[in-house]
């Protein structure tokens, strides 16, 4: 009798109420870390643990774990892992109201109840949640929510997706104590991007992988709220609000990228950026589906460019005023690199160094603030006229 007495306290104190919409919010962040069919079956659920009316929700694929932490309306402690992908179409179908959650302790059954209805489900131990990594002991960098959502959207997208490269399937970071750099590349185009507003005092570099600043680029907010950055020797550990991130690094060695950027690059061309990626966008219809290449001629005042596809005798053109010094020139990119790279910058014209048409092409923006330096480098496509 004192045993059931006992046990039904303990159910009792699992308990805890939230709003639906707060949560979804917040673990709908988070679900981008499951993948469908783990290694580990466990990983298809959030890892809830309570103490001290705080809720931490934990996702976690074993190379990158997130945890968010709320507020919540309880006096209980304890953890249980819950599925995942039941518990966000649950809370995306109920309009915004408080969800009282019963979890018991012996058989991990989490029950839901609703203003008007109830929903049971089945738990999981959360003893068999892998364990995150603790940083401890680490130099921790200081900087802005906003300068790192800047880093992760100009090189994101030159990260290369080939995994037979795994050093350059995230982006490179060096720490200096005169500022730090950001790069990433997939052999077509690099981007370098480097802050001088924010500096360590001790210089190491790191790579940190695609999917992990994939996952805090939709997270992180483009303002002044603080954010920590602390690095071991396998792991990044990454703080903002009341999120955290650890993801394991590459241990890879990242290409020598400063031996790739040109420095004789004498041809100059200066560009409306918005009227040049609208033409792109435009041209890029009209290209070889397989190449997307366009034909760029270059002349002091008049830009061409030119697409077409021959097999099936699609063709386009336009020109575009532009600011030009140098010898006239044709030069082949693939559209869609340059459209890339004209989306992530956010100048009024952009800055083309060129020197011959099989050699790397700079792109960079005609005004950056003080505290920042963003460099992109194309590679050009072989124009049927050229033959190396």
């Amino acid at each position: 009798m004192v045993a059931s007495s006992h046990k039904s306290i303990w159910m009792q104190l699992m308990k805890f109420v939230i709003s639906s919409t707060a949560l979804l919010k917040q673990i709908a962040a988070l679900n981008g870390v499951i993948v469908s069919n783990p290694i580990v079956p466990i990983l298809e659920n959030f890892l809830f643990d309570i103490k001290d009316g705080i809720l931490t929700v934990t996702a976690s694929d074993l190379q990158t774990s997130m945890m968010v932490s709320l507020a919540v309306d309880s006096q209980a402690s304890g953890s249980v892992a819950v599925p995942a992908k039941m518990l966000i179409d649950t809370l995306r179908n109920l309009p915004e109201q408080p969800v009282t959650f019963t979890i018991n302790p012996d058989t991990y059954v989490v029950e839901l109840q609703s203003d008007n209805g109830h929903y049971k489900l089945a738990g999981e131990n959360a003893a068999d949640f892998p364990r995150v990594p603790e940083a401890k002991n680490l130099q921790t960098i200081e900087l802005t929510a906003e300068v790192f959502s800047s880093a992760i959207a100009y090189t994101l997208f030159a990260v290369s997706t080939d995994e037979m490269k795994p050093n350059m399937n995230g982006v490179y970071v060096q720490l200096q104590k005169t500022g730090i750099t950001f790069v990433s590349t997939d052999s077509h185009r690099l981007v370098r991007y480097r802050r001088f507003d924010v500096s360590s005092p001790v210089e190491s570099s790191v790579i940190i992988p695609r999917k992990a600043l994939t996952l805090l680029k939709n997270t992180l907010p483009s303002d002044g709220t603080p954010l920590q950055v602390a690095f071991s020797k396998s792991n990044a550990f990454i703080e903002f609000a009341n999120m955290r991130m650890v993801c394991r690094l590459i241990d890879e060695r990242f290409p020598d990228y400063e031996y790739v950027i040109p420095t004789a690059n004498d041809k100059v061309l200066e560009i409306d950026r918005v009227a040049l990626l609208g033409s792109l966008k435009r041209m890029a219809i009209y290209a070889n589906k397989s190449t997307n290449q366009v034909r760029l001629k270059i002349t002091p005042r008049i830009l061409e460019v030119h697409a077409e596809d021959i097999d099936f005798s699609n063709e386009g053109e336009e020109k575009l005023p532009c600011h030009y010094e140098g010898q006239e020139m044709e030069i082949g990119f693939n559209a869609k690199f340059l459209i890339e790279g004209l989306s992530n910058l956010n100048s009024q014209k952009v800055i083309f160094k060129l020197s011959e048409p099989n050699r790397a092409g700079l792109l960079v923006p005609d005004a950056t603030a003080d505290n920042e330096d963003v460099l992109m480098l194309i590679m050009p496509v072989m124009l049927n006229t050229y033959y190396y």
